[in-house]
């Protein structure tokens, strides 16, 4: 179809489709960015922690008062929640997977040093922490029963006692020893004493997520016999189908066993409805981005269904006279099609541009990264469907006139 009919006739309109122009490049850029954002709250939350959670259950435990016998009340403490149906292993540690306290250090390569290489999360527990966890190893091997060494010991005043040994996550092997086999080389860490890395788990995350994507999963795990209530609590592995029954009688067992400790019950939970109520904030967000997006696409196509019934209405002698010419419905439908895809084509094209100019703009304030180009395209599309079928309507009442009935109209 000769598009310069369509060319002259919005040159005789040039606010309306200015209007229209403006409307579909704002919608555009607000929707491409609302779509990144999106992307990314949905990313964040489905990145994986290495561990099994929909298998796993969280107590956290507190004294009232300072418990000098604190490891014995956790090796006891451990066997009764052991002695659990359907609890296959528990541990006691210092921090636990969305939980309120984290335990950081710097990691160096040489006692030398004087920059840390990274600043990574530490996880002290006991033998069974792994396997409760469920951490799959990609590289040597697990803790040894002689590696382990009590909390008090290791953080006693002018303790000589150093941590002997350490799994890492395989993203922090990888930023400490690019391209090498991480067993068997040192790292520093909690004091002046060389740690041996023994092992490489697929995935080990940071109990809080306010990092980074580079720096969530900059952990390592050490052979550290942990009291209770150093921050974390006790974890407890059972089948999913068991988990309340379990918790249940967790409780139960520690609320009988030290009658002068506290236990939270909003923190006695399951990891998956701790990782639930960790990224609520985020689902909360990635839903408002989803309205906002919604409801500029129902403004935007109603602005495009109004402006395309005007113009049908004000050019319906000139419908007229086409069909008299001998125009059939098809080319009369296909007129105000093409009509609407050039106008929806440069509002879009201003839209990327103005795409960029606010994800520019959030990158400055908000540290977000660049926008991928393939969420361009994804706007651009969602778009011109949403034009093509906003305007299909109009189009079809205009090809609807009878030549007669359109000729004698003023």
């Amino acid at each position: 179809m000769d598009i310069r009919p369509i060319l002259s006739t919005l040159s005789r309109h040039k606010l309306a489709a200015s209007l229209i122009v403006l409307e579909i490049a704002f919608s555009c850029a607000i929707i491409c960015n609302a779509l990144f954002l999106i992307g990314q709250r949905l990313e964040r939350m489905q990145r994986p922690t290495g561990m099994d959670e929909n298998q796993i259950v969280s107590i956290a435990v507190n004294g009232i008062a300072k418990d000098d016998q604190a490891m014995a009340t956790t090796r006891a403490d451990l066997a009764a929640l052991r002695a659990i149906p359907g609890v296959t292993s528990v541990a006691a540690t210092n921090e636990v997977p969305f939980g309120d306290s984290s335990w950081n250090s710097s990691v160096r390569l040489t006692k030398e040093q004087t920059h840390e290489t990274l600043n990574a999360t530490d996880y002290l527990g006991d033998a069974g922490l792994f396997d409760t966890l469920g951490l799959k190893l990609v590289a040597g091997r697990q803790f040894l029963p002689d590696e382990f060494i009590d909390f008090d010991a290791l953080n006693a005043p002018d303790s000589k006692v150093g941590i002997p040994a350490a799994i890492l996550s395989r993203v922090t092997a990888e930023k400490l020893f690019p391209g090498q086999n991480p067993i068997g080389k040192t790292i520093y860490s909690w004091g002046e004493k060389p740690i041996r890395v023994v092992g490489v788990v697929e995935h080990l995350a940071r109990p809080r997520d306010n990092d980074a994507s580079g720096a969530y999963e900059y952990a390592m795990m050490f052979p550290v016999n942990m009291p209770y209530g150093n921050g974390g609590g006790y974890l407890l592995r059972t089948t999913p189908e068991r988990r309340e029954e379990v918790l249940r009688a967790a409780r139960t067992v520690l609320e009988h066993s030290g009658p002068t400790r506290i236990i939270d019950p909003d923190k006695a939970v399951t990891l998956e409805k701790m990782r639930s109520d960790y990224y609520r904030q985020d689902r909360t967000m990635a839903w408002l981005l989803v309205v906002v997006c919604i409801a500029l696409l129902v403004v935007t196509a109603l602005g495009i269904v109004g402006l395309a019934s005007f113009w049908v209405q004000q050019r319906t002698r000139q419908i007229g006279v086409r069909r008299a010419l001998g125009a059939t419905r098809r080319q009369i439908l296909h007129y105000f099609q093409i009509e609407n895809f050039l106008l929806a084509s440069i509002g879009i094209t201003l839209g990327m541009a103005l795409a960029y100019a606010i994800n520019s703009l959030l990158m400055t304030h908000y540290e977000l990264p660049r926008l991928p180009l393939l969420y361009l395209p994804a706007g651009a599309l969602a778009l011109w469907s949403l034009g093509q079928l906003a305007v299909l309507a109009p189009a079809w009442r205009a090809a609807a006139v009878p030549p007669a009935v359109a000729t004698r109209s003023v």
